[in-house]
């Protein structure tokens, strides 16, 4: 009898713990997305753009810190076709990074389906085709992680969520801009802006005395913009996943590639009142605006409208300097982001990558120390994980800028998992770049103008730099960054410029050791697509 009663407590406890272990894997959820042509106006224009779902711009990811996310990309288009998950990090999975250097492409009426978890991230980020020239043309989303409700966040909650993709739009096609790009000549200014791709009629409504988070992301292909609410101040709460010291602004430059988050307390008379996005260090600047209406106006918005910052670099260098990590906040995980002491740690490599205009083969190219990227047609993941000779050679890119004529070329970087790294990215040109990289974030810890040199680390800010995935590179000037290399794979550093991307301004880290395990990185998706050398 005892032992009965001994035998049913026993497996009470085993159904309790199945229970525990049935409800302890993250979250799935499912999309299948229809990637079509379709003929929008969004300058007034009828032209062809990518619809997802039919929806231009396409349905927005709305995600909690570890959701699994699974996306069947059905292909519909005439091309081959991919989509990058701009600053998700990929956790141990590369091969779901979505970019030619990891992925074949999706050929034409086919699919592939993505599965990748937001494994500890928040914040807001976006996705885009990474192919050709398809971004100019839509394909592009936003992507919002929210944190998990055992978490905290630094400010109060919200009332309400506002997402703002902004960015410049070309009247011209892709294949338009493709082929000029191809022929050897450079793409001329955006023809306008684009808020959620319209041009100046979206609204945003919203309680008197309530406040608002707005995420705001820059899903243009060329230009900065600056971004500012008619009579409205902004807080900063996040920058592309990390919680910022809060402090106050009546315009942010928000640069290609980069995502912002800021509370808006609506303090005004009821009534309209314009949302204002401008292009930075263009001539002409390119203008356009929404509405954040009160609920209840009757009132339309009227001019002037607020004034956007002058051309000059500085102001903007200096605005940057001032977004700091909240040392005291917590991340998507339990602890608190300052716990990482990146100032104290040992920096084990530096690579200094210097961007430049070249002319090869009598056409326009970008180059990276030298070396203007060219794709191989095996993805140097697939490469590297089938021992497949002839697609690449390590570091055959140097550490610092070279006086060698520039070369097209698959240039690529050896780094070993768990290095910690300084990039400086110098900017000899006269306009201003944006790098981007996959895989992981870095602290910016400095911006100077001119040469920089080993004297300019006594300006490093090795306190509490925010934490990012994109960075902004002023005119003949320098951005500094320091990373951890944690993730392992194969991770693309690339122009968040896209027509310089297109014409060779990027590159590749790989970050391996030699150790096959599932806790440093997954095996190859069993879907995986095979082309090139690796097709069989």
């Amino acid at each position: 009898m005892k032992q009965a009663i001994f035998l049913q407590f026993l497996l009470g406890i085993l159904a309790c713990f199945s229970v525990l272990f049935a409800d302890a894997e993250d979250p799935y959820r499912y999309y299948t997305w229809f990637i079509t042509y379709g003929t929008r106006a969004p300058l007034g224009v009828n032209q062809q753009v990518i619809l997802i779902n039919k929806q231009f711009p396409g349905p927005p990811i709305e995600a909690v810190t570890n959701d699994n996310i699974i996306v069947n990309v059905i292909n519909q288009l005439d091309e081959p076709f991919l989509l990058t998950w701009h600053g998700v990090k990929q956790r141990k999975t590369s091969w779901q990074d979505g970019v030619l250097g990891t992925n074949c492409p999706i050929p034409p009426h086919s699919n592939w389906t993505y599965k990748f978890q937001l494994k500890d991230q928040i914040g807001t980020y976006m996705y885009y085709p990474s192919t050709s020239m398809h971004r100019a043309i839509g394909g592009y989303g936003a992507l919002n992680i929210e944190q998990r409700s055992v978490i905290s966040i630094p400010y109060p909650a919200s009332a309400g969520d506002f997402t703002l993709l902004v960015g410049d739009w070309y009247k011209a096609g892709d294949k338009a801009l493709r082929k000029k790009l191809n022929s050897g000549l450079d793409l001329p200014l955006p023809d306008g802006l684009l808020i959620n791709g319209l041009h100046k009629s979206s609204v945003f409504t919203g309680q008197k005395g309530k406040t608002y988070k707005f995420r705001i992301t820059n899903v243009g292909i060329s230009t900065s913009i600056n971004f500012r609410i008619q009579g409205h101040k902004m807080v900063l709460v996040e920058v592309e996943g990390s919680h910022s010291l809060q402090e106050v602004y009546e315009s942010l430059d928000i640069h290609p590639g980069q995502s912002v988050a800021v509370l808006v307390t609506l303090r005004g008379a009821i009534k309209d009142y314009y949302i204002v996005a401008s292009t930075r260090f263009t001539k002409p600047i390119l203008t356009t605006t929404g509405i954040l209406r009160y609920q209840g106006s009757n009132t339309p918005a009227s001019l002037p409208l607020p004034i956007a910052p002058t051309y000059h670099v500085h102001w903007s260098m200096k605005q940057a300097r001032t977004f700091r990590l909240n040392l005291t906040a917590n991340a998507a995980r339990p602890n608190p982001q300052g716990s990482f002491h990146y100032g104290s740690i040992k920096i084990t490599r530096t690579l200094v990558l210097a961007n430049a205009k070249a002319k090869i083969n009598g056409k326009l190219r970008y180059t990276v120390n030298g070396i203007s990227y060219v794709d191989p047609t095996t993805p140097l993941k697939l490469a590297d994980w089938f021992n497949i000779p002839g697609v690449f050679s390590l570091n055959n890119i140097k550490d610092f800028p070279t006086s060698m004529p520039p070369a097209m070329g698959v240039s690529l970087f050896g780094l070993t998992l768990h290095d910690f790294i300084e990039i400086v990215f110098q900017n000899t040109e006269p306009t201003i770049q944006s790098w981007h990289l996959d895989g992981t974030s870095f602290f910016v810890v400095g911006y100077g103008s001119g040469k920089w040199t080993t004297n300019s680390k006594k300006r490093y800010n090795l306190a509490d730099a925010i934490s990012r995935h994109t960075v902004q590179v002023y005119p003949n000037s320098w951005t500094a960054v320091l990373v951890s290399l944690d993730n392992k794979g194969m991770w693309n550093l690339r122009s968040g410029i896209w027509s310089n991307r297109f014409l060779g301004k990027q590159t590749y880290l790989r970050v391996w050791n030699n150790e096959k395990s599932l806790y440093t990185e997954t095996d190859i998706p069993a879907n995986a697509l095979r082309c090139g050398k690796a097709k069989h």
